[in-house]
């Protein structure tokens, strides 16, 4: 484990984090909270912004992988998973496995949403009627 390349995960997790949070903050303030539009606008930004670092490295201006780990992993994890998962897909799309991309789309939300209802179900019956 290189203690650069884990350095800069870690600070890019946390601005991204942070970036984040205030871009929540800033769409509940502009369009209310109704409809989770800083969600969206993060999930959609993360995503332009993961695809487009990453044709950048790859075609155009080759990055040492301490600026891909501060800026990919770090940052734009931190400011989105939504993003990773999208370009896990783009990969297998891109290497012409199709079929994969769309069990890993389909089990990726089916079972996201299982874990969340699951959980929430759990720990309601936990702790309000145990």
């Amino acid at each position: 484990m290189n203690p650069v390349i884990l350095l800069g995960v870690f600070l890019g997790g946390g601005l991204g984090s942070l970036a984040r949070h205030f871009s929540l903050l800033l769409s509940k303030i502009w369009f209310g909270d109704d409809f989770p539009y800083g969600t969206l606008f993060v999930n959609v930004l993360g995503c332009f912004l993961i695809g487009a670092l990453m044709e950048i490295f790859a075609l155009k201006v080759s990055q040492p992988a301490r600026v891909q780990a501060l800026l990919v992993t770090g940052f734009l994890g931190g400011f989105t998973t939504f993003s990773s998962f999208s370009l896990d897909v783009f990969k297998l799309v891109d290497t012409h496995q199709a079929m994969a991309a769309a069990a890993y789309v389909a089990a990726s939300v089916f079972l996201s949403l299982i874990a969340v209802f699951a959980a929430a179900h759990l720990f309601r019956t936990i702790l309000w009627h145990g």
